[in-house]
């Protein structure tokens, strides 16, 4: 099948998906979350010849870590699933109702956004992830996913596809490309495809992004921050930034760059060094940062990269404001973190950083749309749109505006025969 005629299918199923219950999707996510359990082992071993194929290539370490979808991973998108399922249909769902007259009712209702187009790199979990999202919220999916990949891909789009067909959900709703070429095939494809979600390196992003007429919904960079400021604890400090860069660094959430207040900066440097020396993190710092501790000498460049790796750019700043000025100006719209004790200082902070995500005291590992509750996400938008931030099923819904009356015509509120009520029903 082709990549035209896939697009049309989905169109088709997308109509048919959109009337179904919550319960009859339900039932085939947790066939999904059956399927993908009792074929772990061709999972995995799909996944080893994908992993041998990268390092034969001599794939960076970020991207075959993206890759590895061994037990661990299976067990994670799983536990997603099943959290997805917990979770209310938010189809057809009210968001607002007025009486504009007499019998003259307007509702608006959450309804799907169609048909989903998602090019990945790298991430199998994501296929999972995006498809299990997009059949609870009512939409047809096209996925695209990256050649490094393409065994496991194969393998769970069969799973999925065999799993929910055989539950009754409308044959075409999820559709894997396979072909290089496909790619831009996909960006031309405004006539079905309604949303573009890409998940990859910032040049695949940026591409996707200037090459479609398509809205597209994501991101290209991760550079996330974390502010030390001087009230801070340091020790919850070197806990919340060790998080933030070690837990996993080859993932849009991990920190990049670390500010630190002048004041707490001799005392809070060192031990986190400690910390970080456990893990073999590299620093880059300012020349301030290396009058206090050994480092390598950052440069403009350090403050604009999203590094995915062990390493860390540290700068010290003299007050909260510059800590700001920096994120807004260098930051990429993610996740950006204040650790203090002083919580005017974070409202402050939280209030003027201008980003999806913004925290106090906590890991910047936390903005992902499962630990969110969302269930699981289909990726992170920087975005000023309707979904900001880990987007999940909410971010997957557009809505609808249904008109019910008895009669009623314009011309009568325009000759002021009669007049509007805007009596409000439910509110939001």
């Amino acid at each position: 099948m082709d990549i035209y005629e896939a697009a049309q299918n989905a169109r088709k199923a997308a109509i048919q998906l959109a009337a179904i219950d919550g319960d009859k999707k339900n039932e085939a996510l947790r066939a999904i979350a059956k399927a993908l359990e009792k074929n772990k082992h061709a999972i995995e071993k799909a996944n080893s010849i994908d992993l041998e194929n990268s390092e034969k290539e001599q794939a960076a370490m970020p991207l075959l870590k993206r890759l590895k979808f061994g037990e661990e991973k299976i067990k994670d998108v799983v536990q997603g699933i099943q959290s997805l399922i917990g979770l209310e249909d938010p189809v057809g769902k009210i968001q607002l109702k007025t009486e504009l007259d007499k019998d003259l009712i307007l509702t608006r209702i959450a309804s799907p956004i169609g048909v989903i187009g998602v090019i990945f790199e790298s991430r199998p979990d994501a296929l999972v992830q995006i498809s299990a999202l997009c059949l609870k919220s009512g939409n047809a999916v096209l996925l695209k996913g990256g050649s490094e990949a393409k065994e496991t891909n194969k393998i769970l789009f069969q799973i999925i596809k065999k799993a929910t067909e055989d539950i009754g959900i409308p044959t075409g709703w999820i559709a894997l490309m396979e072909n290089r070429q496909d790619v831009n095939a996909i960006l031309k494809m405004d006539k079905f495809i309604d949303l573009l979600i890409p998940r990859g390196s910032n040049e695949f992003v940026s591409y996707i992004m200037k090459n479609s007429n398509i809205p597209v919904m994501g991101h290209a960079d991760g550079i996330c921050h974390t502010y030390v400021d001087q009230e801070a604890d340091s020790d919850l400090a070197v806990k919340v930034v060790t998080d933030s860069k070690v837990q996993y660094v080859a993932v849009c959430n991990a920190l990049e760059t670390l500010l630190v207040h002048q004041e707490i900066a001799p005392i809070f440097l060192p031990k986190l060094k400690a910390s970080l020396d456990q893990y073999k993190v590299l620093i880059k710092g300012c020349e301030k940062t290396r009058n206090i501790i050994h480092a390598e000498a950052a440069d403009e460049a350090d403050w604009q990269t999203e590094y995915l790796d062990y390493i860390l750019s540290i700068k010290i700043v003299d007050n909260l404001q510059e800590a700001i000025d920096h994120i807004n100006n260098y930051g990429s719209g993610h996740t950006d973190c204040i650790v203090t004790k002083n919580e005017e200082t974070a409202a402050q902070f939280m209030m003027l950083v201008d980003s999806g995500n913004v925290f106090h005291n906590v890991s910047t590992r936390f903005s992902d749309g499962f630990r969110y509750g969302f269930g699981a996400e289909v990726g992170v938008s920087t975005a000023k749109i309707h979904a900001r931030g880990p987007v999940g099923i909410e971010g997957l819904l557009i809505y609808k505006y249904k008109l019910c009356g008895n009669g009623h015509i314009v011309a009568d509120y325009a000759t002021g025969e009669k007049h509007f009520t805007h009596k409000k029903i439910i509110t939001l």
